[in-house]
């Protein structure tokens, strides 16, 4: 979203629909310290013990 004119009522018309997870998640997705810990996690071979250690402390959850 670059270059969206944040206080454009259009730029957000999408947010209209959009449920609880939704918004959280764009909300964690910009978190700079989620971001880190993500990066860290790509970097390392993703094991389920890494992958569930992320889970826990952001509160994530997967659907299938």
């Amino acid at each position: 979203m670059p270059g969206t004119n944040w206080r454009s009522e259009e730029a957000y018309s999408h947010l209209k629909k959009a449920e609880a997870a939704d918004v959280a998640w764009e909300w964690l997705r910009r978190d700079p310290d989620y971001q880190e810990d993500y990066r860290r996690l790509s970097r390392r071979q993703r094991s389920s013990a890494t992958t569930d250690h992320l889970r826990r402390k952001w509160g994530l959850s997967f659907s299938s």
